[in-house]
C-alpha cells in the first residue's frame, strides 16, 4: 500500500477529516447548514463532502459507502429525496443510524452528519 495521507487533522479532537489510504478515501463529520431544515442539512453535508472530495481530485460519483447519522429517523424520506437528486442513480451503499448529537448547535442544531468512503479510480 502507498503512503497514508491525512488531511485537516485536529490534534485537539484527535481525528482527521480526510484520510487517503491506497485506493480509498475516508471522510468523517460531513455536515452543513446546521440549524436549518433537515433537507438543507442533508444538502449541506453533501456540499461539505463534495468540497472535501475535490481536495483529493474526486467527486460524489466516487463515493461507494456512506453512514448517515440522523437525530430523527422519521426524516429518512427527506434524506432519500435529497440523495436521489444529488447522486442521480449512482448511489453508494448506505447505512442510516439514529443518534443524539453532542454539538454546540443545541437541540435544534445538528440533525444530519455523514461519513463516507470514496474509491480512487
Amino acid at each position: 500500500m502507498s503512503e497514508i495521507k491525512r488531511h485537516n487533522v485536529s490534534e485537539q479532537n484527535a481525528w482527521s477529516e480526510i484520510v487517503e489510504a491506497g485506493d480509498f478515501v475516508f471522510l468523517s463529520f460531513c455536515a452543513g447548514n446546521v440549524g436549518q431544515s433537515v433537507e438543507a442539512q442533508v444538502n449541506g453535508a453533501l456540499d461539505d463532502m463534495a468540497a472535501r472530495l475535490r481536495k483529493v481530485g474526486l467527486t460524489l460519483e466516487s463515493v461507494v459507502k456512506v453512514d448517515v447519522l440522523m437525530k430523527d429517523p422519521w426524516n429518512l424520506p427527506t434524506m432519500e429525496k435529497v440523495f436521489q437528486e444529488r447522486f442521480k442513480g449512482v448511489y453508494p451503499a448506505r447505512k442510516t443510524i439514529s443518534t443524539e448529537f453532542a454539538h454546540d448547535g443545541g437541540e435544534g442544531g445538528l440533525q444530519v452528519q455523514i461519513d463516507a468512503i470514496a474509491y480512487k479510480k
